[in-house]
């Protein structure tokens, strides 16, 4: 680990040097690093603390902006590629690189592993530099003080969590290092540790930060405690559903029933104590009939920048407009050539479509019928998949979340728009006539399931592909109400609070509440949470951890040595097969990922996880 350290530490310190001088310098890793500035000329004052804070979230940012291409490890998203540039922090470089297929993914975020702990240094280049400003804090200083250490221990937090969600065990730092001799032959801390570490980083944070932060971005109290609250779910399901890749951990049952309460504790402080409601009142709004896009429902518009700033963005990551260099890159992932000539890295697979419910008997409707357009009658045959029809009186967060034959989206050239443009599979910057209108079709060839997405695609005009202002959430109160009720069923069973939080979330989509069986014991009620896991937080990175904590994996892909499972087209052609007559140790190889060799070629003691060895 020793060369990586010296660069991540190199990094926290040049790029606190970039915020006093220029953001436009472009050779700050070759120069030398120096500590001078901010012991002598830095961290006088409060504003000198905002101001570093401030370069920490920046550089925090990338490690969390992308995770919807982690959705590619899942079932219902399929990761092409990243449209991440080699070498650039902020625009996401710890991506860069990584396997987002179902399977063989787990040894390909060594550059993941490395600005994870570049994170972590400068979070700690500010904690420990504002800690040495506390004793001599005027009255008035000190709690905004302590509040900057607090945000500045939650994104340590956040980092060191999800270094332990991917390779288990993890080297514990908590101050800077400022010589390689500290760090050459660290070993790896237990789990357990540094679980405890990250919760007392989020209990400090806690109690340091404001019910609810003044400026856009910044972390409040809602968000420590439910981040809390998801560290200690994942710690409940570890020990319920086992880690057995990870040799050192041994399950407690015990232990992870007391997480489980402990979770629930935090999100219902979350739920109940802070005034914090759905978008929009978690009411549907309006939704157009298939092939019309004048009217969107509301879950619609919580992924655009409308939604910046609302109140179930518990946390989210702020970005810039044109020509800041700090903007989003979600359309030129989400969206294709028609849209500002975007690459369409991230779509639906097929298999999404049979998850969005009837907005009539709030179960499952028939499944879709893949057809080809030749084959007559095909638009307009019953469930057929090519029908826009087949759509119709369906949860409305699909139609906010995906597109398929017919539907529309505004296209963009050069800023301004181009009006509708309509979605047809394989049939790609073509002209079509729809009601009499002539149209030219959806560039978008990187798709290959039939469907492309909707979910964080602007509809408006004025700004490029990578240009975006859309504040990007990584915890938001729908995945708390969700997390509540998997907590408290895990150990009561259904609770009727929890069940009235779900139909919430239901509720958004139209969809009429649970019906009895599927509160009906542990099992049922699991089943329906997890129902709304998949729709609800489609795309935001969530499923691939999900399926890992739950130890799911085979279930969805079926056991090794099988058959594994195809993933389809709307026209009913096979495009990807994933698992088939794979190995248990693959299997185990997509629950832990690989500590990066490079790490443990410089550091004999970094030992490696059981998979991989």
């Amino acid at each position: 680990m020793k060369q990586a350290s010296v660069k991540i530490y190199f990094t926290g310190v040049l790029c606190l040097w970039a915020f006093f001088t220029s953001s436009c310098m472009k050779d700050l890793l070759n120069r030398d690093p120096t500590t001078e500035l901010g012991t002598a000329s830095f961290w006088k004052t409060e504003a000198d603390a905002t101001y570093a804070l401030m370069g920490a979230y920046a550089d925090i940012r990338p490690l969390f902006d992308r995770d919807y291409y982690f959705d590619g490890q899942g079932e219902y998203i399929r990761t092409r590629g990243t449209s991440t540039a080699s070498g650039n922090l902020q625009k996401g470089d710890a991506y860069n690189g990584g396997d987002y297929s179902p399977s063989g993914y787990g040894d390909n975020f060594d550059k993941m592993y490395e600005r994870l702990y570049g994170g972590v240094h400068r979070a700690n280049y500010v904690i420990e530099n504002v800690r040495k400003m506390l004793p001599a804090a005027s009255e008035t200083s000190l709690p905004q003080l302590e509040r900057i250490v607090g945000e500045a221990r939650l994104l340590r937090a956040i980092v060191y969590f999800r270094l332990i969600s991917m390779w288990g065990d993890v080297p514990y730092i908590d101050h800077v290092i400022y010589d390689n001799a500290e760090v050459a032959n660290q070993t790896r801390t237990p789990l357990k540790q540094v679980k405890d570490s990250i919760i007392a980083d989020l209990t400090y944070a806690f109690d340091k930060l404001p019910a609810r932060a003044q400026e856009q971005g910044r972390a409040s109290k809602p968000a420590a405690l439910a981040f809390r609250g998801k560290v200690q779910l994942f710690w409940a399901c570890w020990n319920k559903f086992g880690w057995p890749e990870l040799d050192t951990f041994t399950p407690d049952e015990n232990e992870g029933n007391a997480a489980y309460k402990a979770a629930a504790d935090d999100f219902a402080k979350v739920i109940n104590d802070y005034g914090l409601t759905l978008f929009r009142g978690g009411e549907p709004g309006e939704c157009d009939e298939p092939g019309k896009a004048d009217k969107l429902p509301n879950y619609y518009y919580l992924f655009t920048p409308v939604a910046n700033g609302d109140a179930e963005m518990i946390m989210a990551f702020t970005h810039g407009g044109t020509g800041t260099n700090q903007g989003e890159e979600l359309m030129r992932d989400v969206a294709g050539r028609s849209h500002e000539g975007s690459q369409c890295w991230v779509s639906p697979r097929y298999e999404i479509a049979d998850r969005y419910q009837s907005t009539i008997t709030g179960d499952f409707a028939d499944k879709l019928i893949p057809m080809s357009p030749t084959t007559p009658g095909a638009r307009t045959a019953l469930n057929s998949a090519i029908n826009p029809q087949s759509y119709a009186n369906r949860d409305y967060r699909m139609k906010s979340s995906i597109m398929w034959d017919y539907e529309v989206s505004v296209g963009m050239i050069s800023l301004k728009s181009t009006g509708w443009v309509p979605f047809i599979y394989k049939t790609w910057n073509q002209p079509v006539t729809i009601n009499g209108v002539q149209y030219t079709t959806y560039n978008t060839d990187g798709c290959n399931s039939g469907y492309v997405l909707r979910k964080f695609l602007r509809n408006t005009a004025g700004l490029g592909r990578s240009d975006g202002t859309y504040s990007y959430p990584v915890m938001r109160l729908a995945d708390v109400y969700l997390m509540y009720a998997e907590a408290t069923n895990a150990v009561n069973g259904p609770q009727a609070d929890a069940i009235a939080l779900v139909n919430r979330i239901r509720h958004r989509g139209n969809l009429p509440p649970l019906a009895a069986d599927k509160t009906a014991s542990k099992e049922a009620f699991f089943s329906a949470i997890e129902q709304e896991r998949i729709v609800e937080l489609f795309g935001e990175g969530q499923r691939a951890f999900d399926l890992r904590r739950w130890r799911a994996i085979e279930r969805v892909w079926n056991p090794p040595y099988g058959n594994g499972v195809w993933r389809i087209d709307t026209y009913g052609a096979q495009a990807s097969r994933y698992f088939q007559n794979m190995s248990e140790r693959e299997y185990q190889q997509c629950y832990i990922f690989r500590i990066p060799p490079g790490e443990r070629n410089r550091n004999p003691n970094l030992t490696q996880n059981t998979p991989w060895l």
